[in-house]
């Protein structure tokens, strides 16, 4: 069953909070660490998120027509907008809007994408273990799968493979099966690297490019 917005809104403070509260006591030498999320690292990601719970519709519209439509552009200049030379002052920033409403005109399914994957390209570096709630995951993939890679989502690459979360059995798709936790197939959906070993042996080869 989908998340109604009130309960969608309410993973993501959730999320904003817990990563804000893992990051507190980080080394000033970590926050340079090379993310998940290619060419940016930890602080990058920071910054992206605190962007993120700042921008409402009129703000991303703008940004996209400076931009040419270039969403990679984009999101380099909310980077900059949003990253403090104190990578403490820009955490501080996103504990300050963590329990904002602002979003982009797009799915809000896209705030649980933002909150989790982005939430995993910061922790999987660094060592620190993320714990979701699988109706959130579920519902973020579900979101992922209808989009395009070119929009953000994951659509070509799933394509003729069924992915199989191997705690709930849930399925998505049809083909050759890959079987993983529901997290670990959500970040490789969304093109992040993820270690052979998470996949389950009966999946001959996980198929993501």
């Amino acid at each position: 069953m989908k998340k109604s917005p009130a309960a969608i809104w309410q993973v993501v403070h959730d999320e904003r909070h817990r990563l804000a509260a893992d990051l507190a006591d980080l080394d000033d030498e970590l926050w340079g660490t090379a993310s998940l999320c290619p060419g940016w690292t930890v602080h990058d990601v920071l910054a992206h998120l605190v962007d993120s719970a700042k921008t409402g519709r009129l703000t991303f519209i703008r940004d996209m027509v400076t931009a040419r439509g270039n969403f990679d552009r984009a999101n380099d200049k909310g980077i900059a907008r949003a990253k403090c030379l104190d990578p403490l002052d820009t955490l501080r920033e996103l504990s300050a809007a963590a329990d904002s409403t602002r979003t982009p005109p797009a799915n809000l399914a896209t705030r649980l994408v933002e909150a989790i994957v982005h939430g995993e390209d910061i922790r999987r570096p660094l060592g620190i273990a993320g714990k979701y709630p699988p109706s959130a995951i579920t519902q973020a993939m579900d979101y992922q799968l209808r989009t395009k890679v070119g929009f953000g989502g994951g659509r070509e690459r799933a394509a003729g493979l069924q992915l199989i979360d191997k705690t709930t059995g849930t399925t998505w798709g049809t083909g050759e099966p890959v079987e993983a936790d529901a997290i670990d197939l959500l970040l490789a959906v969304s093109g992040r690297p993820v270690p052979a070993d998470r996949f389950t042996e009966t999946s001959t080869g996980h198929g993501f490019s």
